[in-house]
């Protein structure tokens, strides 16, 4: 009877400390607008991003950020869940579009649901806008290291349908701001993407990820639709998603996803086309 009641303690200690083991992501919104995710897999225990960045005009491949591209924009009816899982925010834009955010973590995801709505009588003139993640922590690098490249070798876009490292083949160095290396897709006018380097070569598809430092776990990124992917000089990837401008009354969906999962690039592939490819 003692050794089966030891056993019995045995078993459930393991599947406590089993359960206190799993690798679940929470999020958190602190002032002034960065997204959180924290997980105990993650390199450093979280992820930030600068959500969101900025909200974009057209024709910004060649044109002042601040004076042209940037469209301002205000935050509003923050909430988050009790348990840190689902998060709600509001922006509306000075041209008043306004964009709903559903963020959903998960174990290894966390799962963006956006509703556009344009409520005025005149077109908006909102094309794009940029989640910026943070990833120096997460590849291993100083966020302080005075070469802002030092982590391109662990990044990756898709190219010709096979994941490439960074820097890519034909890397551009010249445009009004640099460094940086922009990929437009086929579908998106060269001339409406961001004012780095713009790449001439075209991306598989919208999956922009990176190796953790010690290449066990990935980060990786997608949104649909989108409007480039892009490496900034923040040690940082972006999957842009893209508006298009919305029409008086109009209101648009878009969805976006964040995977931070084991170094398994057919199973990444799987889920992405699963969550992308396979509902259009």
């Amino acid at each position: 009877m003692l050794r089966q009641l030891i056993a019995l303690m045995i078993c459930v200690v393991a599947v406590s400390t089993k359960a206190a083991e799993k690798a679940t992501l929470t999020l958190s919104y602190p002032p002034p607008h960065y997204l959180v995710i924290h997980g105990p897999q993650i390199p450093g225990g979280e992820i930030r991003i600068n959500y969101l960045e900025a909200y974009c005009r057209a024709g910004s491949t060649d044109a002042d950020w601040v004076k042209h591209t940037v469209i301002k924009h205000e935050i509003s009816d923050i909430t988050l869940s009790d348990d840190r899982k689902v998060l709600r925010l509001k922006d509306t834009l000075a041209d008043g579009l306004v964009v709903e955010h559903l963020i959903t973590a998960k174990d290894d995801e966390v799962d963006f649901q956006l509703t556009a709505h344009n409520p005025t009588n005149k077109r908006s003139e909102a094309h794009w806008a940029q989640p910026c993640v943070r990833l120096h922590d997460f590849t291993g690098f100083d966020p302080k290291g005075k070469d802002l490249d030092d982590y391109l070798p662990k990044c990756f876009i898709f190219l010709d349908g096979q994941l490439t490292r960074m820097p890519t083949r034909d890397w551009t160095k010249t445009a009004r701001y640099t460094p940086g290396q922009v990929w437009c897709p086929i579908n998106v006018p060269r001339t409406d993407v961001n004012p780095r380097p713009l790449s001439p070569l075209v991306p598989s598809h919208g999956l922009i990820g990176c190796f953790s430092g010690d290449e066990k776990l990935v980060f990786a990124t997608a949104w649909a639709p989108y409007q480039e992917l892009f490496q900034g000089v923040a040690r940082c990837l972006h999957s842009d998603f893209r508006l298009g401008g919305l029409q008086a009354g109009e209101k648009k969906q878009i969805h976006g996803k964040i995977y931070i999962v084991p170094n398994n690039i057919p199973a990444l592939l799987r889920r992405y086309e699963a969550d992308f490819v396979s509902t259009k």
